[in-house]
C-alpha cells in the first residue's frame, strides 16, 4: 500500500504548523540570505523536487529525500519533534524547510503563506547597513526585533537566549569590514537587542522576574564587558562619536524606563560610565537630564518607578568631583537602595575617589545591620559580608564605627572581625569574640588562633576549655579521644604562658569532675596530661 502524504499531514497538521511558526520566527525576509533560503526551499516545492519515501507509523519517523545539486536526505521525528538533514547547515536550511512546505501544501497555499512571509520584509538590512550611521543600525535592530517580536506575542522563559542569538546572528552578517568598527557594532548590537528584548518583556512579569532571566542577563553582561574593556583600550575615530551619543541614550532607556533588576540595571550603567563614557562634558550633559526627570516628573512618564533617580546622580557627583553635593544627598539614604548604593560605594573605591568612597560607606553603615540580617536572603549574606567588608577596609573607621560595622556583620563577619583585631593585636577581643560565636577548633585556626597562641598563649585558655567541655558532653568514646586532644593543646598554651600550677589544678579537678565516666577516665589516662 503507498504512502498518502495528505493523510500522513493532516495527521501530524499540528507538528508542521508548529515548524512553520518556528520558520517565521527565524528567518527574516529583510535578511538576505534567508530570502534567498525560502525562495530557493518553494523553487523545490514548485518542481516537485521533494520525494517523499518511507514512513514509519510505530517510531513516527518518515524519510524524504531532496532533489538538489546532489540528492540530501531529510528524516522527521514526529514523536520527538526533530527534523535532521545531512546537509552540513545547521538550523534551518532549504531542504528542511522545503519538506516543510510540501507537506504543508495538503493543508493550505504555500502561495499564501510565501506572500505573507515576504509582507513582513520592512527595509533591507543590507541597504541600511551599506550607509553607516546610528539610526541606520538602530533601524536594522528595530526590523529583526519586529519579526522575532511581534506586539502582544507572549514569550516563555527559556526563549530568551534562542530569539537573542538569532538576532545577533543575523546582525552580526553586517559587521563592518573594518577593524576598528567592529568591537562598537558588536557592542551597539549587544545593547540595542538586550533594550528591545527587556521593553517587550514588560508585557510579562513573570518572565522578567523569573530565575532564568537573571541567568541569561549575566551571560550577556559577561559578553557586553568583553566589547566595552575592548574599545577602552584603543584610541576612538572622530566618526564614532555620533554611535556612543545613541549608545548613551540606549544605556540611560535600560536604566531609566525598564522594570525589575535595578541592581542589575544600574551596574550596567556603572560599567558605561567608568569605562566609555569618560569626557566631562557628557557626564555634565547626562546630570543635567537626569536632574529634569528628577524635577519634572510629569514631562517624562516613562521613568520607571524603581529608579530612584536622587540616587543615580550620586554618580556624576562622584564623577565631577561635587563632593558637597553627595554628602547632602546622602541623607536621603534608604535601607531599600542599599545594594544600589554599594555599588556606587565601588565604583568610586575603583575610581581611588577616596573622599566619595569615605562618603558613601559611613552613610551606609547604620543601615547595614537591618539590610543584612533582614533584606538579604540568608544564602547571599555570607558572600556579601566578605565582599564590603573589602571596601570597608580600604577606609579609616573609628573604635565606634568599627564596632557598628562588625556588630552588622553578625556572626557572618567573625572571620573579618578577627582579622581586625589581629591587626590591633586585641587577643583577648579576639578570644571573647569565638566564644560569643563558637564554631570549630579548624575553623579558629583559620581565623589566626596560631598568631594568638604565638603573641599571648594563656588568652586561648578559656577557648579550649569550652571546646574540650562541648566534646565531653556528647559522653562517647570518640569525643572524649577529641576532647584529650585539645585538652593537650590547651596544656601547650599554659606550658608556653607559664601557667603550669593552674594546668595541673585544671586537670586535676576535671578529673574529679568526671571520675563517674570511666570511658573518659581511661583516655585521660593515655593522654598522660598531667606529665
Amino acid at each position: 500500500m503507498g504512502l498518502s502524504v495528505s493523510s500522513l499531514a493532516h495527521d501530524h497538521e499540528h507538528f508542521i504548523k508548529q515548524q512553520l511558526e518556528q520558520i517565521e520566527r527565524g528567518l527574516h525576509p529583510s535578511v538576505t540570505e534567508d530570502e534567498e533560503l525560502v525562495r530557493r526551499a518553494l523553487f523545490a516545492v514548485r518542481n516537485k523536487s521533494v520525494v517523499f519515501g518511507r514512513y514509519i507509523p510505530t517510531n513516527g519517523v518518515l524519510y524524504t529525500t531532496v532533489q538538489d545539486v546532489r540528492p540530501t536526505e531529510v528524516v522527521f521525528h514526529f514523536h520527538s519533534n526533530i527534523i535532521v538533514c545531512n546537509c552540513p547547515q545547521d538550523g534551518w536550511c532549504r531542504h528542511k524547510v522545503s519538506v516543510i512546505l510540501s507537506l504543508y501544501q495538503y493543508l493550505e497555499s504555500v502561495q499564501d503563506w510565501a506572500a505573507k512571509w515576504r509582507s513582513k520584509k520592512g527595509v533591507n538590512l543590507h541597504l541600511l547597513a551599506s550607509e553607516r550611521t546610528p539610526e541606520n543600525w538602530l533601524a536594522m535592530v528595530n526590523e529583526v526585533m519586529s519579526h522575532l517580536l511581534p506586539v502582544g506575542r507572549q514569550m516563555d522563559h527559556y526563549l530568551f537566549s534562542t530569539i537573542y542569538e538569532n538576532a545577533y546572528t543575523k546582525l552580526r552578517k553586517h559587521l563592518p569590514f573594518e577593524r576598528e568598527w567592529q568591537p562598537l557594532y558588536n557592542l551597539f548590537m549587544e545593547i540595542a537587542i538586550l533594550n528591545k528584548l527587556w521593553q517587550h518583556l514588560f508585557q510579562s512579569e513573570s518572565a522578567l522576574k523569573n530565575d532564568y532571566f537573571e541567568y541569561f542577563f549575566d551571560r550577556r553582561f559577561e559578553t557586553i564587558q568583553n566589547y566595552v574593556y575592548e574599545i577602552a583600550g584603543k584610541s576612538r575615530l572622530f566618526a564614532t562619536d555620533p554611535f556612543f551619543d545613541v549608545l548613551q541614550e540606549i544605556v540611560r532607556e535600560l536604566l531609566v524606563e525598564r522594570k525589575f533588576h535595578i541592581s542589575r540595571r544600574l551596574n550596567l550603567y556603572l560599567l558605561f560610565w567608568d569605562t566609555i563614557f569618560i569626557e566631562k562634558r557628557r557626564a555634565e550633559d547626562e546630570q543635567t537630564i537626569l536632574l529634569e526627570y528628577m524635577n519634572k516628573p510629569e514631562d517624562h512618564p516613562n521613568v520607571s518607578e524603581d529608579v530612584p533617580i536622587s540616587t543615580v546622580l550620586n554618580l556624576f557627583y562622584i564623577l565631577l568631583k561635587q563632593y558637597d553635593k553627595l554628602k547632602a544627598n546622602l541623607h536621603s539614604i534608604g535601607t531599600a537602595q542599599l545594594e544600589v548604593y554599594l555599588g556606587l560605594a565601588k565604583f568610586a573605591s575603583s575610581r581611588n575617589e577616596e573622599v566619595a568612597s569615605d562618603l558613601l560607606l559611613k552613610a551606609i553603615l547604620p543601615h547595614l545591620d537591618t539590610f543584612i540580617n533582614h533584606h538579604l536572603q540568608p544564602s547571599r549574606r555570607q558572600a556579601f559580608v566578605r565582599r564590603i567588608h573589602l571596601l570597608y577596609d580600604a577606609i579609616e573607621l573609628s573604635e565606634q564605627e568599627e564596632l557598628l560595622l562588625y556588630s552588622s556583620f553578625g556572626v557572618h563577619g567573625v572571620q573579618p572581625y578577627s582579622n581586625s583585631l589581629l591587626k590591633a593585636e586585641r587577643y583577648e577581643e579576639w578570644v571573647a569574640l569565638h566564644l560569643l560565636f563558637p564554631s570549630s577548633i579548624s575553623y579558629l585556626e583559620t581565623c589566626g588562633l596560631k598568631e594568638v597562641l604565638d603573641h599571648d598563649p594563656g588568652a586561648t585558655l578559656p577557648l579550649y576549655h569550652y571546646y574540650a567541655l562541648e566534646e565531653v558532653n556528647q559522653k562517647s568514646r570518640m569525643n572524649y579521644k577529641q576532647a584529650v586532644r585539645i585538652w593537650k593543646m590547651m596544656k601547650s598554651a599554659a606550658k608556653k604562658s607559664g601557667k603550669t600550677n593552674f594546668w595541673v589544678d585544671y586537670i586535676q579537678t576535671v578529673r574529679n569532675q568526671y571520675k563517674r565516666l570511666r570511658a573518659l577516665q581511661e583516655e585521660l589516662e593515655k593522654g598522660n596530661l598531667l606529665a
